[in-house]
């Protein structure tokens, strides 16, 4: 069984690769949600570029609590994506079309996705429906080649992806630390043969002393 060091926990020319490409992919979401003004994603990405970087700084600095802590975001992050799947996709009495969970219930705003996806045609329905909002424009779109609940379903796929893979990273480097922790040996510190004080003798021993004249 191949043994933990610390020295082979430093960030090496890979991880970083892994790293910035992670914090690459949640920084394109988070566009892409802000251009939609999806509040929730927003706010689940913003918490989650943070806690990356507090992952990467409990690595480099060997603090299990922050790793331990990032772990634990990532078992939330992949339940969040997890959700936004099976909403996209209409599982059980999730709808994509009548909830708005994802703006807070603050906005009608869809995925940006949705009128800007791949070959996507956009037509503005006149008139429009009484129920519609004046300041709110009331469309249709077809001929797209891709529907947009399906490129949010694979953002957050790929999101689930690279948590599963960084948890189980952040699960190696924890417990490399601690056994490099509980096998380290402070010099002099529990060893019997260290330094010892001086010892009281039994008896003290009188020298004669002379005096001149």
């Amino acid at each position: 069984m191949e043994e933990c060091k610390l020295e082979s926990l430093s960030v090496e020319p890979g991880q970083k690769v892994a790293c910035i490409w992670l914090q690459v992919s949640v920084l394109e979401r988070q566009i892409f949600d802000f251009l939609g003004y999806q509040w929730a994603p927003i706010l689940a990405n913003f918490i989650h570029i943070i806690i990356v970087i507090l992952g990467l700084f409990g690595t480099i600095q060997y603090r299990p609590r922050y790793i331990t802590g990032y772990a634990v975001w990532l078992v939330l992050w992949v339940t969040w994506n997890v959700f936004v799947i099976c909403f996209y996709l209409e599982a059980g009495d999730l709808s994509k079309e009548t909830d708005l969970i994802l703006t807070f219930n603050i906005s009608m705003h869809r995925s940006w996705w949705m009128e800007n996806g791949p070959g996507c045609t956009v037509t503005s329905v006149t008139p429009a429906p009484d129920w519609a909002p004046e300041d709110h424009r009331y469309i249709t779109v077809s001929g797209c080649f891709l529907e947009y609940q399906y490129i949010e379903v694979a953002h957050s796929s790929l999101q689930i992806f690279l948590a599963l893979a960084g948890f189980i990273y952040a699960c190696y480097v924890v417990k490399c630390i601690t056994e490099e922790e509980d096998s380290f040996d402070f010099i002099g510190g529990f060893d019997s043969y260290g330094y010892q004080g001086p010892q009281k003798t039994s008896h003290l021993q009188l020298q004669p002393m002379y005096m001149s004249k």
